[in-house]
């Protein structure tokens, strides 16, 4: 049996118990670790074992104390007891209390509980506030490889975090789910090429909060390899939005587009395989990063592009009024006349300024048929659909609530998806990052 030590920093007490059996060993070492729910596991090293926390940060070694330091102490000076017997379930308070001053006293145990403060201790929801502060080191996923514009959207949203490339949207969600990073910040609408469908649809799956929002001004370059000539190009390869942003310079190339995953993707592409005859539609931080020429600088048709993300968390963030917030939602409604009329005058009434509004299928059940025999007409198919809905107001105010109280009278579905801080960064700020 085995002698444990449970160290409570808020109490600054060790609680000892020990068994006769235990006394006389050599190769086993006390562990010492703060108390939560920590998945510890035994590491052997010769002649002691040393406990090892897992946490989000990784694995760190907690101090130990071995047993043949503790052993003779409390062999001369503490009275064995039967392991076996029924009274050592009961053991005695005071006893107990006087067992753990003679440690304390004997072994100098203090200093080490001094160091438990430094040491880093596994994260739990309170440790992962959706607004950190500014300089933490949180992990944030995005999809993409560097030089991504959404690696740049991340670290607008969270300055100094640890960008995690994620090689598909999806990916980016489970990371967060599983915990292998702390944030997701992923695309939802761009001004030019609208909404990305895939992330509402993955809004749904997934049980993620919207905590956020960050927009980035976009602005494509034509990259190529070093001393290759825009007029020499043959194709370009890029994202798929990205091409279509650029249709008007592409055009006058008289180039072939190839769509990939990703604008950056691209950049590597080229680099990666030496195509003298390829060119890239990719950010300056691409061209920089995998030593691509920029080729052409601002080559998309509207200089006015803009690209809105979302900062995705597993909490969410307690809504309020003393800063402009936005709220997200999804609902369905039942077939009928006049039915979304009804859904978005519950905002028109209580003043309150939509500016987002989005359908997509309702992929369980996409189509409804319903039986129209008694007003004289054959079976009728329906499409069903979801609608997602962004208003201007806080979830902490009354009138949020009493709309969507009022929604949810006739709504068959409705969810809020987050209410968080908008991005109000104005649009000059935009044009000065080109």
């Amino acid at each position: 049996m085995d002698l444990h030590h449970c160290i409570s920093p808020g109490l600054s007490c060790l609680d000892a118990r020990l068994s006769s059996s235990y006394l006389g060993q050599r190769d086993t070492a006390v562990p010492i670790s703060s108390l939560g729910y920590l998945k510890s596991k035994i590491l052997r090293n010769q002649h002691c074992f040393s406990v090892a926390a897992n946490h989000s940060q990784g694995e760190s070694t907690w101090p130990f104390v071995p047993a043949s330091k503790i052993a003779p102490v409390l062999a001369s000076r503490v009275r064995p007891t039967n392991a076996f017997s029924d009274k050592q379930s009961q053991v005695n308070v005071d006893e107990q209390a006087m067992q753990m001053q003679i440690v304390k006293d004997d072994l100098a145990i203090e200093p080490i509980l001094k160091d438990l403060s430094t040491l880093t201790r596994p994260l739990s929801l309170t440790d992962l506030p959706p607004q950190p502060a500014y300089g933490s080191r949180l992990r944030v996923a995005y999809q993409g490889v560097p030089g991504a514009y959404s690696e740049a959207a991340a670290s607008r949203a969270y300055p100094n975090c640890e960008a995690v490339p994620c090689e598909q949207f999806e990916v980016a969600f489970q990371a967060v789910e599983l915990w292998v990073v702390d944030r997701a910040v992923l695309p939802i609408e761009n001004s030019l090429g609208g909404s990305i469908h895939r992330n509402y649809d993955l809004l749904l799956r997934h049980r993620l909060h919207i905590v956020g929002e960050v927009q980035l001004a976009v602005h494509h370059c034509l990259l190529g390899l070093p001393g290759v000539k825009k007029e020499d190009l043959r194709r370009v390869v890029s994202h798929p939005q990205a091409l279509a942003q650029c249709e008007n310079t592409l055009s006058k190339l008289g180039v072939i587009r190839e769509a990939v995953d990703d604008t950056a993707g691209a950049a590597q592409f080229i680099a990666e395989n030496n195509l003298q005859d390829t060119g890239a539609v990719a950010s300056a931080r691409a061209a920089e990063i995998y030593g691509l020429d920029i080729l052409a600088d601002g080559i998309q048709d509207d200089s006015d592009n803009v690209t809105r993300f979302l900062m995705l968390a597993r909490e969410p963030i307690i809504p309020r009024v003393d800063k402009p917030f936005k709220t997200s939602i999804t609902f369905t409604l039942e077939e009928g006349p006049g039915v979304l009329f009804k859904a978005l005058a519950v905002f028109a009434l209580r003043e309150i300024n939509l500016t987002k509004i989005e359908s997509r299928p309702l992929r369980k059940q996409p189509l409804r048929i319903v039986d129209d025999s008694n007003n004289g007409t054959a079976k009728s198919v329906y499409f069903d659909y979801l609608f997602f809905v962004d208003f201007e107001a806080s979830m902490a105010d009354f009138r949020s609530q009493n709309a969507l109280g009022h929604l949810q009278e006739f709504a068959t579905f409705l969810k809020v998806l987050g209410s968080y801080p908008m991005d109000v960064t104005p649009m000059k700020n935009f044009q000065s990052e080109k």
